[in-house]
């Protein structure tokens, strides 16, 4: 009872924390709050002393910060989440409004989601029903594809050609159930991805548990035993799909601001650029008290599909050695991405040629040209050193940081619900309010929220594996908690997660150069991958070109990352060693108790 209330405590005092510190926001850029007010209201108005000081008056700005901030509390108490400073409109109906167009896009989302991880683990799925597990053979190249997709240039793709072009499916607006489909569609594809690649990796150690083995011998049918392994893998990913769940409400600023979609990441990013700071508490309090129920719907849901098992330390364990990964993809992968930045280094890639400006891919420029005429190869090479670089670097602090909170779940986890509730964008600008604009913005921003993922994946893997059986009998053979943790927890949980973070590795490339959006990332003339797809994204219907070339580089670098982690294998358990009294006593004859005379 005391840990639960603990939890409880933590969670609302980091809720807390959260929404103070973006009241805070604009003391802590050094900005004037009527100042920027004011350019939201009426950009054509001179900011004079006297307009300032109506506008510091009509917001009581004149009491500081603390007073705004408890006055906006006091309200909250009451139901009353104040009124914008931009229009004058209560703030409530507004949020309620878009956290109810969010909530049915992101519902939609998981549905496509959902559809995409079953294609994605199907093979294995019918492999594994026909007890045919053996011919498996790590792959995956398609799904590390989808899954390094950006979402903003997948949902400009889909606006352009299947609601523009092709006129099948509306593309801007939300007035129907039909002008959900395409933006659902941009999330739900890499969503699907990641989660199809995650559940394909926990399906051979379902089917080799003896429930499986002993259902086959039984003659129950290949299809049951395929959903019963499924029920079993669930429950590991659970909390990551909690975290989809509200990424897909919040974080969805890029795919709203392309369909037109009024919803609630788009509002909290235009309430926090303006700094309409009523507008942009309400909203981060919707995403912190979704992340709340998300993480409590899966834990019952866990349970559920469970039952009494994990506190029975029943479980079989579902860590099994990865099939062999074969040699050629990874390395074909890596030859042509190298060959790519290699002649892309040896080309100019400031040169401007207005005269072949939008050209098609040639022998003079493989890649085409983008809108100022520059060499879209000699681009993509110079800009792969910095974004490769930093984002194996941010990858991997993210994984160290992601396993080691993921050890102690009791405190990661109202911190990972409350990271997550954060869209990403406003992550940035919270960074760039503390640490300042600069070149370290954008890996702080990134690295901020990038563990959060790999943390929930682990402490749901380490929970699944604590209440395995063979766990229960190693510790009642004597072993202490160091070495449970050193010698089987640790490699049942690392190998699929280092997996996870290498999927997620052309994703945290592409956030960081997506920053340029705020002017908090890379900037022109810079050649970013992210930045390339942001500048050419409006030539995109005359010059394709323009978007696929720095796409298909990022598709490669994921193809590449899931082909090197299917070579991954957890070392082998090692005998347990025990104590020499302990062993003594377990393997000592046991006597017949003497009658007494």
């Amino acid at each position: 009872m005391r840990q639960r209330v603990a939890t409880v405590v933590w969670r609302v005092v980091l809720a807390a924390a959260l929404v103070c510190g973006i009241g805070l926001l604009p003391w802590l850029t050094h900005t004037d709050p009527a100042h920027t007010v004011l350019k939201a209201r009426s950009a054509e108005r001179d900011p004079t002393p006297e307009v300032l000081a109506d506008i510091r008056a009509q917001l009581g700005l004149d009491g500081g910060p603390f007073h705004v901030l408890g006055r906006w509390l006091g309200g909250l108490v009451r139901g009353d989440a104040g009124q914008s400073w931009i229009s004058g409109a209560d703030v409530l109906p507004g949020v309620v409004q878009a956290l109810g167009a969010s909530l049915l896009l992101m519902a939609v989302a998981l549905a496509v989601a959902a559809l995409i991880a079953g294609l994605v683990c199907a093979r294995t799925l019918r492999l594994g029903a026909r007890r045919r597990l053996g011919e498996r053979r790590r792959g995956g190249t398609g799904s590390a594809v989808v899954a390094s997709l950006p979402e903003f240039l997948v949902a400009s793709v889909l606006a352009t050609v299947v609601g523009v072009q092709l006129g099948w499916l509306p593309a801007l607006g939300w007035y129907g159930p039909q002008w959900t489909l395409l933006p659902a569609l941009a999330l739900g594809l890499p969503a699907g991805a990641v989660i199809g690649r995650l559940l394909d990796d926990l399906l051979p150690g379902a089917f080799g548990e003896p429930w499986a083995l002993a259902a086959a011998a039984r003659g129950l049918t290949g299809s049951r035993i395929a959903r019963q392994a499924l029920r079993r893998c669930v429950p590991a990913l659970l909390p990551n799909l909690g975290l989809f769940v509200v990424g897909l409400t919040g974080g969805a600023v890029a795919v709203e601001q392309v369909f037109d979609i009024p919803g609630l990441g788009r509002t909290t990013l235009q309430a926090a650029l303006a700094q309409d700071l009523p507008v942009l508490q309400a909203g981060t309090l919707a995403l912190v008290l979704l992340a709340a129920f998300a993480t409590g719907a899966t834990r019952v849901t866990a349970r559920l599909l469970t039952g009494p098992a994990p506190s029975d330390g029943a479980l079989s364990s579902l860590h099994r050695p990865a099939p062999p990964g074969g040699r050629v993809p990874p390395l074909f992968q890596g030859a042509v991405l190298l060959a790519v930045i290699g002649v892309g280094l040896t080309r100019d890639p400031l040169a401007l040629d207005t005269g072949q400006r939008l050209r098609a891919p040639s022998l003079a420029h493989p890649f085409g040209t983008d809108s100022l005429g520059r060499d879209l190869l000699a681009r993509v090479g110079h800009g792969a050193l910095d974004t490769l670089l930093l984002a194996s670097a941010i990858t991997a602090a993210a994984l160290v940081a992601g396993v080691l909170l993921g050890l102690v779940p009791r405190v990661s986890g109202a911190l990972v619900d409350t990271i997550n509730a954060v869209p990403p964008v406003l992550v940035a600008l919270l960074v760039t309010a503390v640490a300042g604009s600069g070149g370290a913005t954008p890996a702080l921003a990134v690295g901020a929220v990038a563990w959060a993922p790999l943390a929930a994946h682990t402490s749901a893997l380490l929970g699944q594996e604590r209440a395995t059986l063979h766990i229960t009998a190693t510790r009642g053979l004597g072993a202490g908690r160091w070495y449970l943790l050193r010698r089987e927890l640790l490699p049942a949980v690392l190998p699929p997660v280092l997996r996870h973070a290498l999927l997620r590795l052309p994703g945290v490339a592409l956030a960081l150069a997506s920053l340029g959006f705020l002017g908090l990332g890379a900037q022109p003339p810079s050649p970013e991958w992210g930045l390339l797809l942001a500048e050419n994204q409006p030539y995109a219907e005359r010059a394709p070109w323009a978007v696929l070339a720095p796409a298909a580089v990022l598709a490669l670098l994921g193809a590449l990352a899931v082909s090197a982690a299917g070579g991954l294998r957890g070392p082998g358990r090692r005998p347990v060693r025990v104590a020499p009294a302990v062993a003594e006593q377990a393997t000592a004859p046991k006597k017949e108790p003497v009658a007494a005379p």
